[in-house]
């Protein structure tokens, strides 16, 4: 029985559809090692965002239930266990791929490469409008919270660690892996604005066990708690949700202004200086002001690849969903 339960899982994660979920796992992954785009994002983009939400809710009692009178495939069902193992294993071959490709973006071409996130961000935002009604001026309302918010977060000061704690660094990372999943909120920035994002850093290179351990901890906790929020609020409060979940999507372009200027610094576990806090400037003095050359061409260029891409992906979800339906 178990041996044929595995055969079958086999089987289904290796399907078309299995290496579909696997890509936008990667996909994921690649988002998540850009500051200023989350995982979130890219889960709206790729159209797997409410189906994340309540596969992570569904880690539950019941789950756990389930798991320890051993029956396996109703669990593996019950928290729909292909989508998230695919979705996980594309999520980490995407971090390992990014080193050789988005990282060398973001180092060589950082201001191509935001034009093009923001060209996703905007896109999917306007896409995403079709999962809710704007007719009720609450979702208005609430839509423009979502920008003010998202602004009002980029706008924060960072600060260094002031508590080491091991509490203080489980709730880093409770809140940490919450931005993580929203979309337009970078999980990095906000650990950059807790103080823990260079502490985590040294703790990884160091192998330093029980911070990592703790922080891991806090990780799943903050999942497993934000994801029943999120999904709580996706049944009841659709639209509202929505509204919100565009209006941050949208506020997000501002983390990502392809041209600005460090006002401060920060220096990462490599030794090397990265910008801390920074100053949005036209591409117009860019070069004035940074010694780099704007990109403004490829820049624009890469914007508009943007808006095509998602459009093109758009059609091709909404064409697979037709068929499967």
């Amino acid at each position: 029985m178990t041996d044929r339960f595995f055969v079958s899982r086999l089987n289904s994660l290796i399907s078309l559809s299995g290496i579909v979920i696997f890509l936008k796992g990667m996909a994921m992954g690649l988002g998540d090692s850009v500051p200023g785009v989350s995982g979130g994002t890219i889960a709206v983009i790729t159209n797997i965002y409410e189906r994340l939400i309540f596969a992570l809710g569904s880690i539950d009692s019941n789950a756990v239930r389930l798991l320890g009178r051993g029956k396996i495939a109703k669990f593996w069902g019950y928290i729909d266990g292909n989508f998230l193992s695919l979705l996980l294993l594309g999520i980490l071959a995407g971090l390992l791929v990014s080193a050789n490709t988005v990282l060398f973006l973001l180092e060589n071409f950082p201001e191509p490469l935001m034009a093009f996130f923001i060209g996703l961000v905007l896109s999917s935002a306007r896409i995403l409008q079709s999962k809710y009604s704007l007719e009720k001026m609450s979702v208005w309302v609430l839509l423009f919270l979502g920008v003010f918010a998202a602004v009002c977060i980029g706008n924060l000061e960072p600060r260094g660690i002031a508590d080491n704690s091991y509490f203080y660094i489980f709730l880093c990372g409770a809140i940490g892996i919450c931005a993580m999943i929203l979309p337009g909120i970078s999980g990095a920035f906000i650990l950059l604005l807790l103080g823990a994002y260079q502490f985590m850093l040294n703790a990884l290179v160091t192998g330093n066990l029980p911070y990592i351990s703790v922080f891991i901890m806090g990780c799943v906790l903050g999942l497993l708690v934000f994801s029943r929020i999120l999904g709580w609020l996706l049944r009841n409060y659709h639209d509202y949700s929505f509204g919100f979940i565009s209006g941050v999507l949208v506020g997000s372009a501002y983390f990502l202004w392809p041209w600005q200027h460090a006002i401060s610094f920060y220096v990462d576990s490599s030794g090397i200086q990265q910008p801390l806090q920074t100053n949005h400037i036209l591409p117009l003095n860019y070069t004035e002001m940074t010694g780099n050359s704007p990109w403004l061409g490829l820049a624009i260029l890469a914007f508009f690849v943007g808006i095509i891409l998602v459009n093109i992906l758009n059609i091709m979800f909404d064409q697979k969903n037709v068929a499967e339906n």
